[in-house]
């Protein structure tokens, strides 16, 4: 600790007196007058404090990274572009495998507490000296990230997703064109290389395809619910730590509303009449902590590109706003109350070509599609579950299912109304249509009560949308999803959805029929 304190205040000499490291070059004349005190100055402050980190333990490496940043966020103002890349090979030294415990236990220590703290940290300075930094950095900014959401440590993998929103909230509306295609591409392919596919095809060495195992029926339905990914972890890695070399404010602002999701039920279930569990060997449980990790940063990533798309909390307040006006008691209040998105824009819809939403909706449809075809897989659920994949429940992705369509529903009706994006209106019109009545499919062929409820949501949304449609537009949306919805009607549905289907029927009669007048 008191050589991290000498450190400090080397760097204040430093900043204080630059002039004594220029004047004394020393006898290497071959360092340009403007770079000698970044070489015999700045830069052995930081590589001493880098050395502290990498070789202390935790608290004594907490304090060398917080004023590691610290100097970088007081004093970067004075450093020139190329200081800076030098810097960050020093500063991303830390995330290096080869330099990582070899014990596995002290390796997620170093990843949950080290790693995470310095990841945050990175960002900020990143944000700070934005317009110097982003020409020469940006690119091994989000191979970082990338990097880290692809490690076996759900702490990490989750800062590794919330650093990359934090990053594009704060700097978006600085972002030129060719920097959001980077961007949307990098998100493309963490969706890609973090999808669980192993999910839909894993099976035990010893497994044998026996029609005469017996089952739970019961257990085919996918529950609503999730288990805490604290309690989901406690068999597969060690316990989560709070970085503590974050302040307690900066924590606070960290956490993000609904994360702490996973993929297992948690209604417990009796199991009786259920096979016998298969022993989980060393290579499956490492395996099965691996897919975890990786179901997480789906959650994380969809909920990421909402927040990045209509800002955080917009859509859970849009929600809320919906399911208040379906209750409305009459079609015309329903259609001219205010439409929550319309009101002033934080997100970086705006900022983002079409082909861009595009592109982030490919990774919506592709991770929906995906939980969808997991959640309708009953045998290999049940294979999972009997391999101790988590709990007594199955696993069900219905999170992942229902919050990617849920995004990729608001990005589609936010272009269909949006007339910057007219010329590309009949392809939105298209690919809306086609989501649209793929879902209302997949939702009539659903046999359990609790995987429909989870639905709800998301039906009271598209169902809002479609109703406040202007006429030409509604009747081509509906023509379509009008055999489906009165499938619909032969569920024991709630009050809300009975209300916003009224309200569809209303709107179908007076668009086809006859106008209908409701007192």
């Amino acid at each position: 600790m008191e050589a991290i304190r000498l450190i400090r205040n080397c760097a204040k000499y430093v900043m204080e007196k630059p002039h004594m490291f220029k004047e004394h070059g020393g006898e290497d004349s071959s360092i340009p007058e403007d770079d000698r005190v970044w070489v015999r100055g700045w830069f052995p402050v930081m590589f001493e404090l880098s050395c502290v980190i990498n070789r202390c333990k935790l608290d004594v490496r907490t304090r060398g990274l917080t004023v590691m940043f610290e100097i970088m966020k007081t004093y970067g103002h004075t450093f020139q572009q190329h200081w800076w890349k030098d810097l960050f090979r020093i500063v991303f030294r830390i995330f290096d495998n080869m330099k990582l415990p070899e014990q596995q236990m002290e390796k997620a220590e170093w990843m949950t507490t080290t790693c995470n703290h310095a990841l945050y940290a990175i960002v900020d300075v990143f944000t700070q000296y934005f317009e110097i930094l982003s020409d020469i950095l940006l690119d091994d900014m989000l191979a970082q990230l990338h990097w880290c959401v692809q490690q076996d440590n759900e702490q990490l993998a989750r800062s590794g997703t919330n650093c990359l929103e934090n990053l594009v909230i704060s700097n978006g509306t600085k972002f030129q064109p060719f920097v959001w295609n980077k961007v949307c591409q990098c998100m493309l392919d963490i969706f890609r290389t973090t999808i669980p596919q192993v999910l839909l095809t894993w099976k035990p060495d010893n497994f044998e395809n026996d029609a005469s195992t017996p089952t739970n029926l019961e257990a085919d339905a996918v529950s609503r619910e999730s288990v805490p990914v604290a309690d989901m972890q406690q068999e597969v890695q060690s316990p989560v730590r709070e970085s503590p070399g974050a302040s307690p404010d900066k924590r606070t602002n960290l956490v993000r509303h609904g994360s702490k999701e996973s993929v297992a039920s948690a209604a417990s279930m009796d199991s009786k009449g259920l096979p016998k569990k298969i022993p989980k060997s060393a290579a499956d449980q490492k395996l099965f902590s691996a897919l975890l990790i990786k179901c997480v940063v789906q959650l994380e990533l969809i909920q990421t590109i909402d927040n990045i798309v209509f800002f955080p909390a917009t859509s859970r307040h849009e929600d809320a706003e919906n399911l208040r006006a379906a209750k409305e008691d009459t079609l015309e209040a329903f259609i001219e109350g205010q439409d929550p998105t319309s009101e002033e824009d934080h997100g970086m819809y705006k900022y983002l070509t079409t082909q861009e939403l595009f592109l982030l909706m490919d990774c919506l449809q592709e991770s929906h599609k995906f939980a969808r075809d997991f959640n309708s897989n009953n045998s290999q659920r049940e294979v999972l579950r009997n391999a101790g994949f988590k709990g007594k429940s199955k696993p069900n992705l219905l999170k992942q299912e229902t919050n990617s369509l849920a995004c990729l529903l608001r990005i589609l009706f936010r272009m269909y109304m949006d007339d910057s994006r007219k010329d590309h209106w009949n392809q939105i019109q298209d690919r809306l249509i086609s989501v649209c009545k793929e879902a209302l499919e997949y939702f009539l062929k659903l046999d359990s009560e609790s995987h429909r409820e989870a639905w709800r949501s998301i039906l009271v949304l598209f169902l809002t949308k479609v109703i406040k449609l202007h006429d030409d537009r509604f009747k081509a949306h509906a023509s379509v999803y009008y055999p489906l919805l009165c499938e619909a009607l032969r569920y024991d549905l709630k009050t809300e959805l009975r209300h916003i289907l009224w309200k569809f029927f209303l709107r179908a009669g007076n668009a086809y029929i006859f106008n209908v007048s409701h007192e």
